[in-house]
């Protein structure tokens, strides 16, 4: 039997709060992706158009009466509820007139953040700050290896000894580099002498020696877990020990740093705005990777609307998040895999998620998906011997404005 803490109440529609006591039916949070008020004007006063019956049946089948209404929706992860009104004869999108509910419908995240502590203690390294702002990631634009110095290229020896660019990475200490395990075929059988990585790299095919850093990989960690019979990528994640050249590994330069990592199993809310990176390919189809490494800034879903049917469904595991733009224009893309998505807070950025996977580049509905990098952190540790990340400072994370 459930008792006391364990009690929960099902609020009926339009009200949320502990006690059902918050009527959100004429307001709505966050970008008003659960609206289900019936508020049917736009905000130039003009009355909405029933919705048609191709978008009932794509995305409206739980609303109410299967959508059968005129009543203001966010539909296609736009920036607030809107609807179709007649404007100059034709049916035009506009945003409804609805306000925002000032109060949120559960707690505020509190994240408590530290930074990690250096594994070579003789070695300072300052995780998470770049020295230069952002000046293909799909729809993306070109970046200075400066405005993310941990991110790293990993390539793959052929028996041949031609080299070939695998995946990217992020340099989370001197001698380690995160990854995403699905960037290794062999698994655990994979040759780690056949591995490379170099740090401090602008373009794939152009060498710098004054800013890049080359090691060979000593040792490779590939989740225990990680399964691919669902075609999911669930326990996409893998660590590599860099082999250290007289005794140290990297060097922090002003292309070369670490990433910081948060405190284990903390999230941050839906609406947060986060950056990634890589060299992966600029558009779907193409045959060939991005010259130069690319960025482009994406927006955290939250984990109930990536699985929903509309979107990935039960595909999405509580080790996945994710994230994409409001237009669908932005995305991480084929040869991006293992790279950083990282997300700013107090000045610093701080590693939440490793590019994994996803359904084509930029599509509708089909947002990038990344690894929990916060479930593992302890995985992280055992494997790496860097020590645990304790809560330090409290900073309050709220969503895109």
């Amino acid at each position: 039997m459930l008792r006391g803490e364990h009690m929960f109440c099902l609020c009926p529609d339009g009200f949320q709060g502990d006690n059902c006591e918050t009527d959100t039916s004429g307001c709505y949070f966050g970008r008003g992706l659960y609206y289900r008020g019936t508020k049917s004007e736009s905000q130039s006063r003009r009355k909405c158009l029933d919705w048609d019956p191709e978008t009932r049946e794509r995305f409206m089948s739980s609303d109410v009466n299967s959508g059968m209404h005129n009543y203001c929706r966010n539909l296609g992860f736009r920036l607030r509820p809107w609807c179709y009104v007649l404007g100059n004869h034709i049916s035009v999108q506009e945003y409804c007139d609805i306000p925002r509910c000032y109060s949120s419908p559960g707690p505020t995240l509190e994240v408590p953040f530290t930074l990690p502590p250096s594994p070579q203690p003789e070695i300072e390294f300052s995780c998470g700050q770049r020295n230069s702002r952002q000046m293909k990631i799909v729809g993306g634009t070109i970046a200075t290896v400066e405005s993310h110095p941990w991110v790293a290229a990993i390539f793959w020896r052929s028996k041949s000894r031609r080299k070939a660019f695998r995946c990217g990475g992020s340099l989370i200490s001197p001698c380690w580099v995160l990854t995403a395990a699905h960037c290794f075929p062999d698994g655990a059988q994979t040759k780690a002498r056949r591995l490379s990585v170099i740090l401090g790299k602008s373009a794939l095919n152009e060498t710098e020696s004054s800013s890049e850093q080359k090691f060979q990989v000593d040792k490779l960690f590939v989740h225990e877990e990680f399964d691919n019979s669902e075609g999911n990528y669930d326990h996409d994640i893998a660590l590599l020990r860099l082999k250290a050249k007289h005794g140290q590994c990297a060097k922090e330069t002003r292309s070369v740093r670490t990433v910081c990592l948060p405190p284990p199993g903390e999230s941050l809310q839906p609406g947060i705005q986060c950056e990634i990176a890589g060299y992966g390919k600029e558009q779907q189809g193409l045959w060939y990777n991005s010259q130069y490494l690319r960025q482009a800034k994406v927006v955290l879903l939250s984990h109930e609307e990536c699985r929903d049917k509309d979107y990935y469904g039960s595909l999405i595991t509580g080790n996945m998040l994710c994230a994409g733009r409001p237009d669908w224009s932005q995305d991480a893309c084929e040869g991006d895999s293992g790279g950083p998505l990282v997300c700013e807070v107090a000045d610093r950025l701080y590693l939440f998620g490793i590019v994994s996977w996803g359904d084509g580049c930029a599509q509708e509905f089909r947002p990038g998906v990344y690894t929990v990098v916060t479930n593992y952190n302890q995985w992280i540790a055992e494997k790496s011997g860097l020590s645990s990340f304790t809560a330090g400072s409290v900073v309050s994370v709220a969503p895109l404005k």
